[in-house]
């Protein structure tokens, strides 16, 4: 039985941060995975430049049930420090758009980055170990397949339910819960969505078509492009309202956020041009236009439209109601919304209220940000507050 000061499970990037931190201190680390390679999720993200972090992260571009729990780990740990790691190491980086910072040369720079900060403060770092359970006296004990381990402090890091191919596992949550710490109810999040079969006959034809458009569903809104794909729509736009959508609701669409529709019918009136064609020139695929006013019924001219079929032809571009079948699930999500309750926990140190010493961090607590680098944003800040205080 090995005796260490805090035990981390889960070497991604909150679990790195924290163990490093704690190292930093002087905190004799063992860092836990039962994956062979580091931080994988790092290693896919932002098709393996990494999306390592976004300049306008804020407390407000994160979902919880609690929407100013993620405020003192973001104000103690910010996107300007974690850009000044990156830059210590010399990593070379670029803003690709909306705030949102990714790697010249490659995601395993950032992995690489936070092995070397592990190795400089003297973390104990151990892969391929299952963990069997953890139990507590006046100390914790992690019984793994590599022994057991005793520490004063426990740090769970073990991420959420999405991209299980890579290892996603519940293990965090049923921790949570075998320590008396509530979980919120879980679902995939920046997810594509899947159509209704109605929708599907329509729409699944124009798999690659791309529109730039506004989406709204619940409190989210979103300006980016919409994908449509065999199974639904996908596409920044829909990764991002997929977070506030649920069962049953409608997404609302605006095809043309920078036009007056009504207007720009209207100017258009005596027209002999057909819509679809109309449209097309517009600057929508004209695959699109053709199926989306087909399901419209206006595969007319423009001097056909009345009066009042302007107003409804406009209110539909504006306001294009279509209501998902479901998502695609957690294979396809890039991260789990909902988590370990934040009102379990303190907002300072990330330490679990009941148990002193218990402390989780990352994906696995019920903070969820947007698309873009949020998410890493959010595992840094937190992995660093734990790291200074357990």
């Amino acid at each position: 039985m090995e005796k260490m000061d805090v035990v981390v499970l889960g070497a991604g990037a909150a679990g790195m941060m924290c163990a490093a931190v704690a190292g930093q201190r002087g905190r004799r680390v063992l860092l836990l995975d039962h994956a062979e390679k580091l931080a994988e999720k790092i290693r896919i993200s932002g098709g393996g430049r990494c999306n390592f972090t976004n300049l306008q992260a804020r407390p407000d571009c994160y979902l919880s049930n609690n929407a100013h729990f993620c405020r003192s780990a973001l104000a103690q740990f910010t996107q300007q420090d974690f850009i000044a790691m990156v830059n210590r190491h010399g990593i070379a980086w670029h803003e690709k758009k909306l705030g949102q910072l990714f790697c010249d040369d490659g995601s395993q720079s950032i992995i690489d980055m936070l092995d070397k900060e592990c190795d400089e403060a003297g973390v104990d770092r151990r892969m391929g170990v299952e963990i069997l359970g953890v139990s507590r006296n006046e100390r914790f004990v992690v019984t793994t397949s590599a022994g057991e381990f005793v520490c004063e402090s426990l740090v769970v890091a073990t991420g959420g339910l999405s991209i299980p191919q890579i290892g996603a596992s519940p293990l965090g949550y049923r921790l949570a819960e075998q320590f008396g710490l509530p979980v919120t109810d879980l679902s995939p999040a920046l997810v594509p969505l899947t159509f209704h079969v109605e929708d599907a006959d329509a729409f699944a034809p124009l798999a690659g078509v791309s529109l730039d458009v506004e989406v709204r569903a619940g409190r989210g809104c979103f300006r980016e492009n919409v994908l449509f794909t065999h199974k639904g729509l996908s596409g920044p736009a829909i990764l991002q309202i997929s977070s506030y959508w649920k069962p049953g609701m409608e997404l609302v669409i605006d095809l043309l956020p920078d036009v007056d529709a009504l207007a720009w019918l209207e100017e258009r009136q005596g027209s002999e041009q057909l819509i679809v064609n109309a449209m097309a020139e517009h600057g929508w695929p004209k695959r699109f236009a053709e199926a989306w006013l087909e399901k419209q019924g206006c595969h007319v001219r423009l001097k056909d439209l009345n009066p009042k079929k302007r107003q409804q032809l406009a209110e539909a571009l504006h306001h294009w109601r279509i209501k998902p079948n479901g998502t695609q699930g957690y294979r396809k999500a890039e991260v789990t919304l909902g988590g370990v309750s934040t009102k379990a926990l303190s907002s300072k140190t990330m330490e679990a209220r009941n148990e002193p010493g218990l402390f989780f961090v990352g994906e696995v607590v019920d903070v969820t940000g947007w698309l873009g680098g949020y998410n890493f944003q959010w595992a840094w800040s937190s992995g660093f507050v734990a790291g200074k205080n357990c």
